[in-house]
């Protein structure tokens, strides 16, 4: 498993991770507002507007694996530093095209496209370096910690800047994504110590044996193998809607462009409120409850998004899918770090999250058919509440109670027995 050469000083670290991560996912929240604003500018064809969520999240489908089995052979915290600096560039170049009136939406297609290649080795790496940082005691604390990052910077923060500032000089939220994620690559450097898997020193780079490893252990896992359907089914199903919300909230519920902002700053809230009492439930209750119950909450939220024409009451609702997501997002995460070996987390995480991720541009496109096949894209939110009660009922039938610690014991002997 990857191990930081420096011992002790777990809570240090894991302030330098989660320090870079706020700054990156503040620049990713301006992003993900500004950009689709931007589109709106352009074209209203839900189509394209669709089709800028699938580019945004297509390089998950296509680079998750390759990511992954090469972040089992570098060092993780090097491979966060190159790729936000990434991001700032390409972020940058973007300020200047908008500031010289040179942009068109296919700019802005290959400006996501490029972002997401990179977001999928920063995204990847900061998952996988969890273990390391903070050992195998305080899973859940760490994740819940590195899920309210995300939400306060994409959301909370993120969502309302970017709108904003948008709204007052389009050229300023690139500028704050790019300084975000410049500050992010330089706050990293700070983590002190190696984290490079000890089994990539001594062992000669084949990375397509590598990966045949980690998908041969996760074809024998079961339970890990449920969990990426499951997870898979999630992504898919609530994209379908999650793509149409800034058509929802400025062409149905008819709010402005920095109200859209205060929208999702409502979405913030509630994935707070979610990151800070999953761990409780989790002691409470049971991991499956929690997988379960939060899903079948994600399906009441947008059920009644559906049929709400309130802006109050949809933004309520989407606070709520926000606070249940993030619930369930806490429980797959630290499955993840107990039950997959810490030398196959990258490979096995790129299978996840190729098929996690990859479902977003799939779910994105056949959203972007439903509102305009449907005529709207409240009728696209209900259709998506609908199937994620589909997929809480399938998760229940899944998942036995205690299958996760049950199944945690022999994740290792899974490992022992392939080779």
């Amino acid at each position: 498993m990857a191990e930081s050469r420096v011992r002790g000083g777990g809570d240090r670290r894991l302030r330098w991770l989660l320090a870079s991560s706020a700054a990156s996912n503040l620049g990713d929240g301006i992003g993900k507002v500004a950009f689709p604003l931007l589109a709106v500018t352009l074209t209203r064809d839900p189509l394209l507007i669709a089709g800028l969520s699938a580019t945004q999240f297509l390089p998950w489908l296509l680079f998750a694996l390759p990511a992954g089995a090469l972040l089992d052979r570098i060092d993780r915290r090097r491979a966060m530093i190159f790729a936000n600096g990434a991001r700032a560039v390409v972020v940058g170049g973007m300020a200047v095209l908008v500031a010289a009136g040179g942009v068109t939406i296919w700019v802005v297609y290959a400006s996501a496209l490029l972002i997401g290649f990179a977001e999928v080795v920063a995204d990847s790496a900061a998952n996988v370096l969890i273990p390391a940082v903070v050992g195998k005691g305080s899973l859940d604390s760490a994740n819940s910690k590195l899920q309210a990052c995300e939400i306060v910077g994409q959301t909370f923060l993120g969502g309302p800047v970017g709108s904003a500032t948008f709204a007052l000089f389009a050229t300023f939220p690139f500028l704050l994504n790019s300084v975000g994620f410049a500050i992010a690559a330089v706050v990293l450097i700070g983590l002190a110590g190696s984290y490079r898997p000890k089994a990539a020193e001594s062992a000669p780079a084949d990375l397509r044996a590598e990966l045949a490893d980690g998908l041969r252990w996760l074809k024998h896992h079961r339970l890990v193998l449920r969990l990426v359907v499951i997870a898979g089914l999630i992504s898919l199903v609530s994209e379908l809607a999650q793509a149409q919300l800034v058509l929802y909230a400025i062409e149905y519920l008819r709010l402005s462009e920095a109200a859209f902002g205060l929208f999702a700053f409502v979405g913030g809230i509630g994935g707070l409120v979610g990151a800070g009492i999953a761990p409780q439930l989790v002691k409470t209750s049971s991991r499956s409850a929690v997988l379960v119950g939060g899903t079948a909450l994600c399906g009441v939220a947008f059920t009644g998004m559906g049929l709400t024409g309130s802006a109050v009451t949809g933004a309520a609702l989407f606070g709520l899918f926000a606070a249940a997501v993030v619930a369930v997002n806490i429980v797959l995460g630290t499955a993840r770090h107990t039950l997959v070996p810490g030398e196959l987390l990258g490979r096995v995480l790129g299978v996840w999250r190729t098929v996690v991720w990859g479902a977003i541009p799939v779910g994105a496109l056949l959203g972007g058919l439903l509102t305009h096949a449907l005529g709207s894209p409240a009728r696209t939110f209900l259709t998506s509440g609908l199937l994620l009660f589909g997929v809480a009922g399938f998760a229940f039938v899944s998942l036995r109670p205690g299958a996760f610690d049950d199944e945690s014991a022999t994740a290792l002997r899974v490992l022992h027995q392939d080779r």
